[in-house]
């Protein structure tokens, strides 16, 4: 393997060890009857795998609340029976983010499932945050904030949205032609500020414009955020 080749391909194991070390946390707060919010992303994804095998080798009885397809499938493979909001709120929700900053606002909808995950996640008694430490921010907005947008109403919306100086972008689907659509069958515009100061704001600003379903920040819902670290799993809770 050429040198260069090795050192990122060790850099990324470095980040997905750290990733199955957090997730492994995570599960290990999980309670026999809990009912759970199953969030969306490659670090829930190994939280979900451990939560299998808790139910196999521990014979603990849970129920989960997918916020994805990909959640969804994930959890049947592990034999997590699933339920709905219908049913039961969530005890906990365990999910990833994009960016967190100091006072646990979140950026989230990388994997163009926010809408489902900010009503899972706000509906949980409890909602635990699983990152590596990249994520961790001083402020919000390195990373796009994503909208889910009605087809119909792109164009309006993205006008709005560079008034309020922002510059949109389509998402375009990776092993599709087109652009990507969500579970709800919308659009997902990622909408990049130069910096984002006061997120509930901005937060309250963008659901206002008329065709935007939900947007990826998160403010005042996560209690709780497990980050993995060289040092282990860290856990940050709410100054």
């Amino acid at each position: 393997m050429h040198p260069r080749k090795e050192v990122a391909w060790e850099a990324a194991q470095l980040i997905d060890d750290a990733k199955k070390e957090v997730a492994h946390e995570a599960a290990m707060m999980v309670e026999d009857g809990q009912v759970l919010g199953l969030g969306t992303g490659s670090t829930t994804h190994y939280f979900i795998q451990n939560l299998g095998e808790r139910i196999l080798t521990e014979e603990i009885e849970i129920m989960g609340i997918p916020t994805s397809y990909q959640s969804f499938f994930l959890a049947k493979e592990c034999n997590i029976p699933i339920t709905t909001l219908d049913e039961h709120l969530p005890d906990l929700a365990v999910d990833g983010a994009d960016e967190v900053d100091p006072n646990l606002n979140l950026i989230k909808g990388g994997g163009a499932a926010h809408t489902l995950e900010k009503i899972v996640d706000s509906s949980a008694s409890k909602f635990v945050v699983i990152v590596d430490e990249s994520k961790i921010v001083k402020e919000l907005g390195d990373f796009p904030v994503p909208l889910e947008v009605m087809p119909s109403a792109y164009r309006p919306v993205t006008d709005k949205v560079k008034v309020m100086g922002g510059v949109p972008q389509l998402r375009m689907a990776q092993m599709k032609d087109g652009p990507v659509i969500t579970d709800n069958h919308n659009f997902v515009v990622d909408v990049q500020f130069e910096k984002i100061p006061t997120p509930h704001e901005l937060e309250t600003a963008l659901n206002n414009i008329p065709g935007v379903v939900e947007n990826g920040i998160f403010t005042d819902v996560a209690n709780q955020i497990l980050v993995a670290s060289t040092d282990g799993v860290k856990s940050i809770k709410k100054p």
